[in-house]
């Protein structure tokens, strides 16, 4: 319990300190950094920070390549060296790349799906799906298994200026916005991102604990800067801190992705129920014949299969369901990373 008290505590604040964290879960510092260092080696455990594309404008496009199963790999491995990827999975018996890119401009979207791509040897085909709604997971917020903490732990944790989610269920300010999360962090637009936080930003995406010092040196900022560059990205929502960790460490053996063809009018009412399940940690519309893409994590295909037979089968409007397990992560949260 400790352990997801810990992750549940890094979701709501990445950079809360050991004595932060401790205080609120009643024990000591050195403890909070004994597990946090054991869940880093054993888990997986990783925080990061990344710019939020929802608060930023990017557009967010889901990539499904199919290929011979000799060329998956090699064209994963190049996928997650881009910049602009934010995870790369492979399923579907290794011939099955989703593949997950954030979009600042437009030439560069246009680069990836009408040139490169197309190009790529041994490439069969190529599905690009535009995230249009999130419902949750990500930028949105944490989904229904992040319950460890109470609300008044959750408040004491929260930044300040920082609006406090609510543990779910949620009450939804609009379909898939939960308040207080970073697609919603209140009035306001938020603080664009420069060129000279290219460099602050690349560093908290591969550590999102990295110290201050650190940053320092590798902005070329004075540690005030650096605070105050960082508030300021996190208050507005430009920012966001996400937890990386291995879930079979938790107990949960079957992560898949789901591909669902659902009515128009009810994409709306099954995406929202979507995030009542606590087997569901990421689901948004999308653009396409499969107009919605949820990722469930289970702890067992049986009980995969329970879930969508008794959960998913029960949603009025979806017409179809496509499922995939997910058998390797080569990269997650904007960090090249190895095997689930």
């Amino acid at each position: 319990m400790l352990d997801q008290q810990i992750v549940h505590a890094l979701r709501v604040d990445g950079r809360a300190g050991y004595r932060e964290i401790g205080a609120v879960l009643g024990v000591s510092d050195q403890t909070v950094a004994r597990r946090y260092r054991r869940l880093r080696e054993n888990a997986g455990v990783r925080v990061v920070g990344l710019p939020n594309p929802i608060r930023l404008g990017y557009e967010t496009w889901m990539l499904r390549l199919h290929t011979g199963p000799d060329v998956a790999m090699p064209l994963a491995r190049a996928l997650a060296r881009r910049s602009d990827t934010s995870w790369v999975t492979l399923s579907s018996g290794g011939t099955e790349i989703s593949c997950n890119v954030r979009v600042p401009a437009h030439a560069d979207r246009e680069s990836l799906l009408l040139e490169k791509l197309p190009r790529t040897p041994r490439l069969v085909s190529v599905n690009a799906h535009c995230l249009i709604h999130h419902f949750v997971g990500g930028a949105v917020g944490p989904d229904r298994r992040d319950d460890a903490l109470t609300q008044a732990q959750i408040d004491t944790l929260t930044p300040a200026g920082v609006p406090a989610p609510p543990p779910p269920p949620y009450s939804h300010r609009g379909p898939g916005t939960v308040p207080g999360s970073a697609a919603d962090p209140g009035d306001g637009p938020p603080a664009p991102l420069t060129v000279e936080d290219e460099t602050l930003v690349e560093a908290l995406s591969r550590d999102g604990r990295t110290g201050y010092a650190e940053l320092s040196a590798a902005t070329g900022w004075p540690e005030s800067t650096v605070r105050r560059r960082m508030v300021e990205l996190r208050r507005s929502g430009a920012l966001y801190y996400d937890v990386e960790v291995k879930s079979f460490m938790f107990g949960f053996l079957a992560p898949v992705q789901l591909w669902l063809t659902v009515a128009p009018a009810h994409l709306a009412a099954v995406g929202q129920a979507l995030t009542e399940h606590e087997e569901v940690v990421f689901a948004a519309a999308t653009t396409g014949a499969t107009n919605l893409v949820a990722i469930v994590v289970c702890r067992d295909m049986a009980a995969f299969y329970r879930y969508l037979t008794e959960r998913v089968s029960g949603l009025d409007g979806v017409d179809r369901v496509e499922s995939a397990p997910l058998l390797r992560h080569v990269k997650q949260l904007g960090s090249v990373t190895g095997v689930l």
